[in-house]
């Protein structure tokens, strides 16, 4: 090839870069269409009625808990509000809380969540939340806790 080859005629540009020079891309072959098994027929099936009872197996002793449930601190909390004349705020709710339950909580408890916070703080805030759905404390005042009246 000579210098004057290398270029192209229509666009002056070299050929290893020009789309006059440069031959279309082939396409890569389609794959094959997968082939389908049919389904093997089921078995029909037999009614629960019909089938022998198994034997039923219960666990006798569950893993203990690491932390303690919301369901744990609800009754403290109500008692704690209703010794405080019906409301506290939020900081001091946990304070007293924590004189309480300390006793109580587990190892797991102090442990801190995902979110940062005390895992018994946590649930804490979760047992207070229930008592506001279920219509015992009230949420008037944010950063209150209060019983309803």
């Amino acid at each position: 090839m000579s210098g004057e080859d290398d270029y192209c005629e229509l666009c002056d540009l070299p050929r290893s870069t020009c789309i006059h020079g440069m031959p279309k891309p082939v396409a890569p072959p389609e794959p094959p269409a997968p082939v389908r098994k049919p389904r093997k027929a089921a078995a029909p099936r037999t009614p629960k009625a019909a089938k022998a009872a198994a034997p039923v197996t219960t666990r006798t002793s569950a893993a203990p808990r690491r932390w303690s449930a919301p369901a744990d601190f609800v009754p403290h909390i109500v008692a704690m509000l209703d010794e405080a004349d019906g409301g506290l705020r939020t900081d001091d709710a946990l304070a007293r809380l924590e004189e309480r339950v300390a006793d109580e909580l587990r190892p797991g408890d102090r442990e801190k969540s995902p979110q940062g916070e005390q895992r018994w703080r946590t649930a804490a805030r979760k047992a207070r939340r229930e008592l506001v759905t279920s219509g015992i404390l009230s949420d008037a005042q944010p950063g209150v806790w209060q019983l309803r009246s």
